[in-house]
């Protein structure tokens, strides 16, 4: 089931992509197919890695050389960006052949790699302050404050997230979930309330039609595209909010123009499917036969699950906006192949799971 639920989200995807994106791709290059096309090799490709990490024992990945190499590449990976002409001044692609890499998203399943070997090799002492707690705070605060000063604070916190969810399961006492929201409390507050567009996406979250054509503008066409969809929708390929209104409808809004197309019906088709994979993740982390397959699986159905909310959330108009991409939809070879890829581990614990 959880593969099939993957397959049909991509295949999804993959159609949405071109619907929200071949008016702008005709503007822009001249071609209705120049993003569609592109989304199709990256799922192609991360198909073909899913098929090949599924059938891979996910327990080789226990091993101590292959974490921290993956630690160390994606550290690498990040530090180097810097060194590389911006892009809509920013500093988190690698491009090459017409493809970019963003290796903010290759920090996702690191991080979980991470946390699945340390956290089963220091069972029973989670709340060990030096022995467990330290190390994996300096790890966390490297890849999120590195992936801070691209700047991403969107993709950062899908790590803090991640992090917090597998600690908490692994038995964290409340006392430092206490301490870590009091340090993090002002460090989010300069982040957020020191930062010009961010405060800005704030306000415009608060109150989006204060300035309707100013910071509120992209939140209010969001709305607008999901509203207008009513029950059943305008039907596929009929949506008008894509046609220069909503900003980024093939990336990060791609959720609006479904919400237009195929309405309140597509939408809940959409979420029970993000739903049942959720529930196939947890009861393949439940059902794995040691306490690495069990955080593997957790992390990774965390990571897509938890995109998925925030993602949804921002378009609804329930959080501000944020730089987070909607798992298998959003336009994005980066992010597409790293999900599937991490699929294809979870499907491997899921086969061996009781």
């Amino acid at each position: 089931m959880l593969f099939l639920v993957t397959l049909i989200l991509v295949g999804f995807g993959v159609a949405m992509v071109f619907s929200s994106s071949a008016i702008i791709a005709k503007e822009r290059f001249g071609d209705p197919n120049y993003f569609s096309f592109k989304q199709l090799i990256s799922a192609a490709l991360g198909l073909a890695i899913m098929f090949v990490v599924m059938k891979i024992d996910y327990h080789k990945y226990r091993h101590p050389v292959i974490v921290f190499s993956a630690l160390a590449i994606v550290v690498a990976l990040l530090v180097g960006v810097f060194f590389l002409a911006a892009s809509a001044n920013t500093h988190r692609w690698i491009q090459f052949w017409g493809f970019s890499v963003q290796p903010s998203e290759m920090a996702k399943l690191a991080l979980i790699f991470f946390l699945a070997y340390f956290l089963e090799k220091r069972k029973g002492k989670v709340n060990d302050l030096p022995f467990t707690l330290v190390p994996i705070a300096i790890i966390v605060a490297l890849l999120a404050g590195l992936i801070l000063l691209q700047p991403d604070l969107g993709t950062a916190v899908s790590l803090l997230a991640i992090g917090a969810v597998l600690l908490f399961v692994a038995g964290l006492d409340l006392r430092w979930i206490a301490a870590s929201v009091i340090f993090a409390a002002p460090v989010f507050y300069l982040l957020i309330f020191r930062v010009r567009y961010r405060r800005e996406r704030i306000l415009a979250f608060l109150n989006p039609w204060e300035e309707p054509l100013g910071r509120g503008f992209q939140m209010i066409q969001s709305l607008l595209s999901v509203a207008s969809g009513g029950i059943t929708g305008l039907g596929f390929m009929e949506g008008k909010q894509k046609l220069f209104y909503l900003p980024e409808a093939h990336t990060d809004f791609i959720f609006a123009v479904v919400g237009e197309e195929l309405g309140l019906i597509g939408t809940c088709i959409l979420l029970g499917l993000f739903a049942v994979f959720f529930w196939r993740g947890l009861r393949a982390s439940m059902g794995a036969p040691d306490l690495f397959g069990f955080y593997l699986a957790l992390g990774i159905t965390t990571m897509v699950c938890v995109q998925a909310f925030f993602n949804m959330s921002v378009v609804l108009g329930l959080l501000p906006t944020k730089g987070i991409p909607l798992p298998f939809l959003s336009y994005g070879g980066s992010s597409f192949v790293v999900m599937l890829a991490s699929v294809g581990i979870l499907l491997n614990v899921s086969q061996q799971s009781s």
